[in-house]
């Protein structure tokens, strides 16, 4: 059980993460859905219609239109579907749009000449990795609800602090594949 204003009742609650991970899960099908749309009809529009008319210097402005439509679209079938899902996710489904990881898959997907399967098939990969990068932020969000943390970095500095060395320890991974 978790108030609106974010404060926990610890012997309500049924474990790590629930509300967080039903949100972040709520989310991960949203940037999923948006994502796995949008890379490919990017890749349309890249195609048949900003290179044809040698407009390719609108592929941002072009990108991120596809993208907001599918948002919004994204937006009206969660509202529809799950009103629940709708409330809990607030603020965030809007800002799908200003995510730099949908944008910058699209961008991905012309940089590396996919084509359209794998331009779909990265997009839905890509989505798939945002989304468990959510979950897992979710479930470590949970424990800093519980942990001792110094008063000055709690909050935001907490965050910021744990993504960069999860960031790092991911990195160490980079140099084991050549």
């Amino acid at each position: 059980f978790q108030a609106e204003d974010g404060i926990r009742d610890v012997e309500r609650s049924r474990g790590l993460g629930d509300v967080y991970k039903r949100q972040a899960v709520g989310m991960t099908f949203g940037v999923i859905f948006v994502l796995t749309c949008s890379g490919p009809l990017t890749w349309l529009t890249e195609t048949y219609l900003l290179k044809p008319f040698k407009i390719v210097y609108l592929e941002t402005l072009a990108f991120i239109l596809v993208i907001a439509v599918f948002v919004q679209l994204t937006e009206i079938v969660v509202k529809k579907v799950s009103p629940g899902l709708y409330r809990a996710l607030g603020i965030f489904l809007p800002l799908i749009t200003t995510n730099c990881a949908i944008l910058g898959t699209c961008f991905y997907n012309m940089r590396f000449k996919f084509g359209f399967l794998p331009s779909l098939i990265f997009s839905f990969a890509s989505a798939c990795g945002f989304g468990l990068a959510l979950i897992l932020f979710a479930g470590i969000r949970e424990r800093f609800e519980y942990a001792r943390i110094p008063e000055p970095i709690t909050g935001t500095g907490i965050g910021l602090v744990t993504a960069g060395l999860i960031g790092l320890s991911f990195f160490a991974f980079a140099g084991l594949v050549k």
